[in-house]
């Protein structure tokens, strides 16, 4: 079949082959993979030679990585999360968007643009990625606490303001043609959003609410895996497009709200367990729709209005954060964080300089200034958090936990990887039995429960090196890794082993392949879930006992 048949095909294979090159070759190099990511849509994009994807169709699969992972983050973020922080998300989006926007149109000014064209550029500049704060809050395990669900809860506040001003442009740019609007249209233009908004918002609130939970419970007795995989998806892309299409409001909220829905109910986690492979595939195709349309000459031709622009984004949209923070009475750790993940631009800074190209109402130059900004803030935004870390560790020290937790043993103790449904019943019988206990835990409700022991707690990625050094795991006695993900449990396994060569490994999976694989990094023992259920079923009918575990 000729190739140009074939561009969906042709722009998935690649963006995938070239992002996963690049990317191996960015973690090896210790950055972050999605690097690679933006460089290889850089590769075959239109600026460059050799084959050139379909850009059109690239960013219509970064829309829906976008789609599936606001579904993820409205599946851990219920209303009493956003209601909890809209006291502080509301004031300071809005408060950090009206600073941007000024500095925005401050460099427009000096550049020679008109003052419309610097609203424009300046709004572009003031609105963060959402693939991009996500990502970094879950890289660091921070996206379910009170600072992570502030930073969440003010991009969907920054996402809200952004639809109106996507409504409002084509009026302004009618006013700028001389052509002569009335306040009037643009105050109903305004009020019809804000009314559209709300009627997706109770829409959702009151008949999804109903709807959802009753489709997910009735596809869950049908004990099909594909259909209840199949519903996951549905739901989110469904919801998403019906909020866009029929009441206005961005694909990514509608997502939001859909998940938010969902996660009120009992198949929340089984839900995103099914949502998170096909989310992490589209969301590096985000990336690289990004580096598809950067022309590399920006960095040439306009030197200075590129850091500009950059010192815009990363330090003045930082500050801003900050300050609001901080003036609302948070620590200085919550302002540092929510300063740190807003230092970047993504997604609806692009459809917005687009739509500005469109009316007239910014030169062509300002988007190539806009996606050199996107670029070298996301590639500078792991720097800007380490940064911001050191100077919140060496400065406002953490709250401590809500309860306190023993001190770390010094030797013979057992060390505990993950404190889900499988290792909170180990760590109860375990300190029943008095054993000196470490639990590695990363999600948010576990490290509560965790927390509520009488076990020490170790915060993070168990597959990093400094935990399980932390964990004193040289000293331990046995290691029990009960993470499903066979990859990051493997990882756990052969670093432990490595430090602790007489150490028990007793590890949980899901496959037969899984058991070899972790078998073949170094644990004593394997449990799969289906040879345990065989065992007891065939001890239990031969009469060996029939007491519950």
């Amino acid at each position: 079949m000729p190739e140009h048949q074939t561009p969906l095909i042709a722009a998935l294979a690649a963006g995938l082959s070239l992002a996963f090159v690049l990317g191996l070759v960015a973690h090896r190099l210790r950055v972050p993979p999605l690097v690679g990511y933006l460089l290889a849509g850089v590769l075959v994009g239109p600026y460059t030679p050799g084959f050139t994807a379909d850009g059109a169709l690239a960013a219509q699969l970064a829309e829906i990585g976008v789609i599936l992972l606001m579904f993820g983050v409205g599946l851990h973020f219920s209303l009493k999360d956003l209601l909890s922080v809209a006291k502080i998300a509301v004031p300071g989006a809005v408060g950090q968007i009206v600073v941007a926007t000024l500095m925005g149109a401050g460099l427009a000014h000096l550049l020679g643009w008109s003052p419309m064209a610097g609203l424009v550029f300046g709004l572009s500049l003031s609105v963060a990625s959402t693939v991009v704060l996500v990502r970094a809050l879950q890289d660091r395990h921070i996206l379910e606490t009170h600072r992570g669900k502030i930073a969440v809860g003010w991009l969907v506040v920054e996402d809200l303001a952004m639809v109106l001003a996507l409504v409002l442009l084509p009026a302004l740019a009618t006013i700028t043609a001389g052509d002569g609007v009335p306040p009037s249209r643009i105050v109903f233009h305004l009020l019809v959003t804000l009314a559209k908004v709300s009627v997706f918002v109770a829409v959702m609130l009151i008949v999804g609410r109903r709807v959802i939970p009753w489709l997910m419970h009735h596809t869950a007795h049908t004990g099909s895996r594909e259909l209840f995989r199949l519903a996951v998806y549905a739901i989110a892309l469904g919801v998403a497009y019906g909020a866009a299409h029929l009441f206005g409001v961005s694909f990514a909220l509608g997502a939001f709200f859909a998940g938010v829905v969902l996660g009120e109910t009992n198949l929340s986690q089984q839900a995103t367990e099914e949502a998170m492979p096909l989310r992490d595939a589209f969301a590096v195709l985000f990336f690289v729709s990004v580096g598809m349309l950067l022309n590399p000459m920006v960095f040439v031709t306009a030197p200075l209005a590129v850091a500009a622009v950059v010192a815009i984004i990363v330090v003045g949209k930082s500050l801003a954060a900050w300050l609001i923070v901080r003036a609302f009475g948070h620590t200085n750790s919550t302002a540092l964080t929510v300063a740190a993940s807003l230092a970047q631009i993504g997604e609806f800074s692009f459809i917005l300089i687009g739509l500005g190209i469109d009316q007239k109402m910014v030169p062509p130059e300002a988007r190539d200034l806009v996606l050199a900004g996107a670029i070298l803030s996301i590639l500078l935004n792991p720097l800007v958090f380490a940064a911001l870390e050191r100077v919140r560790g060496g400065g406002e020290p953490v709250p401590a936990p809500p309860v306190e937790t023993p001190p770390a043993p010094s030797t013979g103790h057992d060390v505990l990887v993950g404190y889900g449904r499988v290792g909170s019943r180990i760590g109860a019988r375990l300190a029943g039995q008095g054993h000196d206990l470490v639990v590695i835990e990363s999600g948010g409700e576990g490290i509560e429960k965790a927390r509520a022991s009488t076990a020490h707690v170790l915060v993070g990625n168990a597959a990093e090196p400094t935990l399980l050094e932390a964990a004193n795991i040289a000293a331990a006695r046995r290691l029990f890794v009960t993470i499903p993900e066979p990859f990051e449990a493997g990882q756990v396994v052969q670093q432990a082993r490595a430090a602790n060569p007489g150490l028990d490994i007793l590890a949980r999976a899901h496959s037969e392949a899984a058991v070899e694989h972790l078998a073949a990094m170094g644990a004593n023992l394997v449990v799969l879930g289906e040879h345990e259920i065989a065992h007891r079923m065939i001890e239990r009918a031969s009469g060996g006992g029939g007491r519950r575990a």
